[in-house]
């Protein structure tokens, strides 16, 4: 399944001995070459360490994307971390300070391996 149709360009993450594609701004091409190895690599790649959270986060992403075939919204991501963590760390500012390149719905959704955000550009 590809991520962006109109990628204008074709970028390759090192993960192990494979290649994995993505389009010009990160989005994995095939969505069934997801791993957690390649989310490792994509970040490494981004200049981030995934931590426990970040993986809390990428995990959401992911489950909510599976159950409801769209990816979370930014406000329902904060409801659902508010309660998990706590109203000090389940905000949006929390949210872009652990995804400081797009925040939890452009980076998480790269990380997390799933489509483009419906709009966004």
């Amino acid at each position: 399944m590809t991520t962006n149709p109109y990628a204008t360009e074709i970028r390759v993450v090192k993960v192990g001995d494979r290649e994995v594609k993505t389009d010009q701004e990160g989005y994995i091409q095939d969505m069934s070459q997801w791993s957690e190895d390649y989310a490792v690599a994509l970040a490494r790649l981004e200049g981030l360490t995934l931590t426990d959270e970040h993986w809390q986060v990428i995990r959401f992403i992911r489950e909510y994307e599976t159950e409801h075939q769209v990816q979370p919204q930014v406000r329902t991501m904060i409801k659902h971390f508010a309660v998990l963590w706590g109203p000090e760390r389940g905000n949006n500012h929390y949210l872009h300070d652990l995804f400081p390149r797009g925040g939890p719905q452009k980076q998480g959704n790269r990380l997390a391996g799933v489509r483009r955000t419906k709009g966004e550009h």
